[in-house]
C-alpha cells in the first residue's frame, strides 16, 4: 500500500484545476498586456480568477496580486514595507521564533540593512502571547508578522487578535496563511497582508498571492513593465492565476466537510501512535490544523524513520519540505522547549482529501513496527 500523508509540503493538482488550466497553455495563449484580441482574452480570464480569489477572500480585486509562491509574498510584504517605513524614520518589524524560513530569513536579511527585529518566544505548544505582542511594539514598530498556523507542528496562533491589536496602534500586520488557507475560516478586517500558495491548496506549484490592503504603500521588489498595479512587474501567468483561484474555491466549499472528515483521521492517528511508548505529542491539543499530527520520539533520528517509512510506502516528514535537506534541528521544535536530540526524533504526518481510514490503519499497523527496530538499533535506547 502506498499512503501519502506529507500534504503539508505538497499536495496534487486537482484534475478540476487541470481542466481550468489547460487552455492557457496553447488556446489562449495570448499576453494578458498585449492590446489585440489574443491579449484581450487573456486579460479577461486572468481579471476573473483575480475576481474570484477577492471574493472568496473577502477584499477588493485591486488588492490581489499574483506572485510565484508564498515565499516571494512573505518577501514582497516585509521587504516592500520597510523600504516606505525606511523613508518615514521607522525601522522596527516584530514575529516570532517559529515563523517559516521565508519570513525568518527575510528578517534576519533586513537586520543587516539596520532594521531591527523582535523575535517573540511560543510556548510549549507554539502559541505566541498577545499581551508580549502588543508590548514588544515601539514608537518606530511598522510592521508585525505572525503567521497563521504553523506548518510544522499545525498550531492555529492567535492572529485575528492580533491583527486587531496591531490596527488599534496604526501598525501593519501580516500574516503567512498558506497552511490556514483552506482549512479554517479567516477574517481579513484587521489584515493588511496576507500571503498565500496555490500549491498547498490542490494547486499549480509555482502560483501565490500576496494580499495588499488598499491602505498600505509598499515598494516592488520587481521592477518592469509595471503589472500587477505596478507592484510586481512580469508577464502574467494567466494559467497559474486561473489554476490558483480555482483550488481556492474548490477549498473553501468543501471546507466543513474535509474539516470534519480530516479531523477523525487525525485523531485516530493521533490516538494510536500515543500508544508508542516515548512518544509526544507536537504542537497545541486542540488549537491545531484538521490535518496536521506530529509526534517526538525519543531514542531515534528522524531521517531514519522517513526512509524506513519509505520502504513501507508511507510518505511523510520530519518537518519542513523547503529545508528537508538540513540535518538541522527544527527551529519550531526547539523554540518549544525540545532539546536537539528530541527535534531530531520527529515526525510530521499531515493528511489530505485522499486519505483514507484504511490508510490510517495500515500507518498504525507499521509505525510502531518501525520504531521498534530503530530503537532496538540505537545507541541511545534504554539510557
Amino acid at each position: 500500500m502506498k499512503v501519502y500523508l506529507d500534504n503539508a509540503a505538497t499536495t496534487p493538482v486537482r484534475k478540476e484545476v487541470v481542466e481550468a488550466m489547460q487552455p492557457f497553455f496553447s488556446e489562449k495563449f495570448g499576453n494578458a498586456s498585449s492590446l489585440h484580441s489574443f491579449g484581450v482574452e487573456a486579460r479577461n480570464e486572468l481579471e476573473k480568477a483575480r475576481e474570484k480569489t477577492a471574493s472568496i477572500l473577502k477584499v477588493k480585486p485591486s488588492e490581489i496580486i499574483f506572485t510565484s509562491g508564498a515565499t516571494e509574498a512573505d518577501n514582497f510584504s516585509l521587504k516592500g514595507t520597510a523600504l516606505v517605513a525606511r523613508k518615514e524614520g521607522k525601522k522596527h518589524l516584530i514575529t516570532t521564533a517559529i515563523e517559516h524560513h521565508a519570513v525568518l530569513h527575510s528578517m534576519q536579511w533586513l537586520e543587516t540593512q539596520g532594521f531591527d527585529v523582535t523575535y517573540l518566544p511560543v510556548d510549549e505548544f507554539g502559541l505566541v502571547d498577545v499581551e508580549q505582542v502588543s508590548e514588544a511594539i515601539r514608537k518606530d514598530t511598522f510592521l508585525v508578522s505572525v503567521m497563521a498556523a504553523n506548518n510544522e507542528i499545525g498550531t492555529i496562533e492567535p492572529f485575528e487578535e492580533i491583527a486587531k491589536i496591531c490596527s488599534e496602534r496604526n501598525v501593519l500586520f501580516h500574516t503567512d496563511a498558506v497552511q490556514a488557507i483552506g482549512k479554517i475560516p479567516m477574517d481579513l478586517k484587521d489584515i493588511d497582508l496576507l500571503s498565500l500558495s496555490a500549491h498547498k491548496i490542490y494547486g499549480p506549484k509555482g502560483s501565490g498571492v500576496l494580499v495588499v490592503k488598499e491602505n498600505v504603500q509598499i515598494e516592488p521588489l520587481i521592477h518592469g513593465g509595471g503589472h500587477e498595479f505596478g507592484k510586481r512587474s512580469g508577464t502574467e501567468n494567466v494559467a497559474s492565476a486561473v489554476g490558483l483561484a480555482k483550488a481556492l474555491e474548490l477549498a473553501e466549499k468543501e471546507r466543513e466537510s474535509e474539516a470534519k472528515r480530516q479531523t477523525a483521521l487525525r485523531d485516530k492517528l493521533i490516538d494510536g501512535v500515543l500508544q508508542i511508548p516515548n512518544t509526544r505529542l507536537n504542537g497545541h491539543p486542540t488549537k491545531r490544523l484538521f490535518n496536521n499530527a506530529n509526534f517526538s520520539f525519543s531514542f531515534i533520528e528522524g531521517e531514519s524513520l522517513i526512509l524506513r517509512l519509505n520502504e513501507k510506502g508511507i510518505a511523510a516528514s520530519t518537518g519542513s519540505a523547503c529545508s528537508s535537506p538540513n540535518l538541522k534541528p527544527s527551529h519550531v521544535l526547539l523554540a518549544l522547549g525540545l532539546k536537539p536530540s528530541e527535534a531530531h526524533g520527529s515526525l510530521r504526518l499531515s493528511l489530505g482529501r485522499n486519505n483514507t481510514e484504511e490508510e490510517i490503519d495500515y500507518v498504525l499497523e507499521v509505525l510502531p513496527l518501525v520504531v521498534e527496530s530503530l530503537r532496538k538499533i540505537s545507541p541511545f535506547a534504554g539510557q
